[in-house]
Order: structure tokens, then sequence, then C-alpha cells
């Protein structure tokens, strides 16, 4: 069973679950957004004593925390119990592009030359991860939103703020993609 459980799963199980998820979340009146949860970490805090922004009841958000919770523990069950020997498949499209990029594919889903401790212990690797923290924190909070509440639950709203978000996730991820990251890599 659990050989079963660690094989790949095609792509629409996982749109089902989410779609499921989803329409559970909208029968209920709750939106979904993983940015929210900062939100409510800060203000259990205190950050509400100095920030207005942090101040409002938190007791209301104890499901979006739950689904915080429930978002690591799943994460920690695939990265253990369900983790496979196989490495990662990508296209040799991509692989040739990560190459030009000067970032060799080693068969993890996190690149090593980006993510590992090495290239985190340098100041180029500190720069770029703690400048896209801020900067993807920034946008979060600019947007109303972070990707996941715009594009799963803001879209299937119809609601024009996040059509106009998500528009701009992707020019800033091809920005990104094809101007930048040739730049710092």
């Amino acid at each position: 069973m659990l050989e079963f459980i660690s094989q790949p799963w095609p792509w629409y199980t996982s749109g089902a679950a989410i779609a499921f998820i989803l329409f559970l979340l909208l029968y209920f009146g709750k939106s979904f957004g993983f940015s929210s949860n900062l939100r409510t970490l800060c203000t259990i805090a205190g950050a509400g004593k100095s920030v207005k922004f942090f101040d409002f009841d938190w007791k209301t958000q104890k499901w979006n925390l739950l689904f915080l919770v429930g978002a690591i523990i799943g994460g920690f069950i695939s990265s253990t119990l369900l983790k496979s020997d196989q490495p990662l498949q990508l296209s040799t499209a991509t692989i040739a592009d990560l190459k030009e990029l000067g970032i060799f594919f080693d068969g993890n889903i996190n690149p090593g030359q980006i993510f590992g401790w090495e290239f985190m212990s340098t100041p180029k690797g500190l720069l770029v991860l703690l400048g896209g923290g801020v900067l993807v924190g920034f946008g979060s909070r600019y947007a109303g939103g972070c990707t996941s509440g715009h594009a799963i639950s803001g879209l299937s709203n119809l609601q024009m703020p996040s059509l106009i978000a998500v528009v701009g996730f992707f020019i800033g991820g091809l920005a990104m993609t094809h101007l930048i990251m040739p730049i710092l890599f």
C-alpha cells in the first residue's frame, strides 16, 4: 500500500483535492490564503499593540491556523514516509535552461546551488534569499494576499483584484526567470 502512495500521482488528483477543499471553504463562507496565517501569528505574538494592521480578533482565524498545521504535518509525512528514492524527473529542456543559468540539476526538488547551506552562507546567497523573502512579503501585503489566496480563492469568487494580482504574479515570475535570474546566477 505504501508503495502505491509514494508513487507520483496524476496532476488532476491535486486539482480535484484543491477543488473539494475550495468548495468546502466557500460553503462555510471562508476564503483561502496562506499569508493570512503570518498576520495571525504576529497578532498572537502581540504585534497588535504596536501596529494597527495586527490588531484584530485572531480567534476568528483558528480554522486557518489548523490548515497551516495540517500543511506542515502533510509536508513532513510526504518528505519522510512517502519519500521516493527516485530522483525528480524534469524535462531535458528544463535541465538545459537551468544549466544556462549556471544551476546544475542534482535530482532534488530544491537545487542545492540555491537552497543549500553553502549558498546561504555566502553574501550573495544571503542577499538573494533575504531579498526574495522581503519582496515576497511586501508583494503579498501590497497585493492583499498571496498567490494561493488570489489564484485559488479569489479567482473562484470571480474577484477582479485577484485576476489583476494573478496576472501580476505571472509577469513577475517571467521577469524573474528571464531577466533577473540570469544576472544573479
